[in-house]
């Protein structure tokens, strides 16, 4: 075979390897169909569309062509839902099992089935020729290719019909894996919403929290925050990340966080304490997680003073935002992680809170970026949140998940506590 669509051998490898290409390097349909338009136009037709099946109608995903748009004019060149009328005309199409060539009249055999269809969409395309595969996985038709040339010398025939099946059953691959991905995160981000607790009323404190997942996984991961009383009264505040992106970081993280309440519920041991004694539980019921997390008590009268105590087990440090837009990271009351060695010591720090100043826990998501030290996240952090000093607390919280929600690459988790304008009077 020395030509294929018109093309020598190898340019026309060339382009199936840049459409496999472009199928793959997107998790969104539409991106990676629109990729496929623009390498096969014009190279091997003269117009190009992607239309694909939603519920009870057919969207136009992707539109190429060749020249001047109104060379077009006559066609349906937009992206949106299809006319009713060509919508029609595909349907019949997409119910069949192989592809559909359209040249001029009495060129091709006659379909009793698909004679109209084929005939009222030839005229509807004006094209000398034209081959319309429909997408099929496992049976189900997800939409349809269509190629098109309107200049007489260089028609499509027969044998660019296995062709273009063979393009039409990447792209529809391509639909369904990233269909498989949208609903997969979509339930993986569920899962994981429904093991984040709800926060507890501590007034006259304020609390906060957030979450995101990752952009680019299908799986949830061990990142949590957790806020609860002790026994006394105390507010407990909590956040950590078990290592690990998949279900079973999601149900470990899960049984860490409700030892850690029954370890810290009676309110006798300081946060180092239990983390400590969190560490030999886990290591004795033979959990070998690689844990990260702060246990923070907020203490003092109801009408303030406060005080944070808190144990940090190799966790970020906490930012202290205070109401002028100062901040500081807390450093203090650093230990290695969890499942480690559970002999190893651990401290307390203490930091006065002033009012109106916030403390903001959260997980590495928030700072880390492949591409960046990790000097310059924390840096990004403390001005984005000195920014909002003067926000309420669950501004605080939304607007950084906003702001991470353009390149976080791994989930984020947060929680924050706000101290009042003023200490309330007995």
């Amino acid at each position: 075979m020395e030509a294929v669509m018109g093309l020598e051998i190898h340019d026309y490898l060339s382009v199936l390897s840049e459409a496999s290409l472009a199928m793959t390097s997107s998790l969104d349909g539409d991106t990676a169909l629109r990729r496929l338009s623009r390498i096969l136009v014009p190279r091997l037709a003269d117009w190009c569309a992607v239309d694909l099946v939603e519920g009870e109608t057919v969207r136009r995903v992707s539109v190429a062509m060749s020249g001047p748009e109104t060379r077009f004019a006559h066609l349906h060149s937009k992206t949106g839902p299809l006319p009713l009328e060509l919508e029609d005309l595909l349907l019949p199409i997409l119910r069949t099992s192989g592809a559909l060539l359209l040249t001029a009249p009495g060129t091709t055999p006659a379909d009793v089935e698909l004679g109209e269809a084929r005939t009222r969409l030839r005229r509807l395309l004006a094209a000398d020729s034209a081959i319309v595969a429909p997408l099929r996985v496992r049976g189900n038709a997800l939409g349809a290719l269509t190629l098109a040339r309107f200049e007489p010398g260089s028609p499509l025939t027969d044998a660019d019909v296995p062709i273009v099946e063979d393009l039409a059953h990447r792209a529809a691959l391509a639909v369904d894996n990233t269909r498989l991905y949208g609903l997969q995160h979509e339930m993986a981000t569920r899962l994981q919403h429904s093991l984040l607790p709800r926060l507890p009323d501590i007034s006259p404190l304020r609390l906060a929290a957030g979450y995101l997942p990752a952009r680019e996984s299908s799986q949830v991961g061990g990142d949590w925050y957790d806020a609860f009383r002790l026994s006394d009264g105390t507010p407990a505040l909590v956040i950590g990340d078990v290592e690990g992106h998949d279900i079973t970081a999601a149900t470990q993280m899960s049984e860490v966080r409700n030892m850690l309440r029954a370890l810290a519920f009676d309110g006798r041991e300081k946060p180092s304490q239990v983390v400590s004694h969190l560490d030999r539980v886990l290591g004795g019921v033979g959990g070998n997680l690689l844990t990260t997390m702060v246990l923070a008590h907020l203490e003092g009268p109801a009408t303030g003073p406060w005080r944070l105590r808190w144990a940090n087990a190799g966790h970020p440090a906490p930012l202290l935002i205070t109401r002028d837009g100062g901040t500081r990271f807390l450093e203090e009351g650093r230990s290695a992680l969890l499942g480690l060695d559970p002999t190893l010591s651990r401290a307390d720090a203490v930091e006065a809170l002033p009012p109106r100043s916030t403390v903001l826990f959260y997980t590495d998501g928030l700072i880390e970026r492949r591409t960046e030290p990790l000097d310059r996240g924390m840096t990004r952090l403390r001005r984005q949140a000195g920014t909002l000093a003067g926000a309420d607390v669950q501004t605080i919280c939304d607007e950084l998940i906003t702001l991470a929600d353009k390149a976080n690459e791994d989930d984020i988790a947060l929680l924050a506590v706000q101290l009042p304008d003023e200490r309330p009077t007995a």
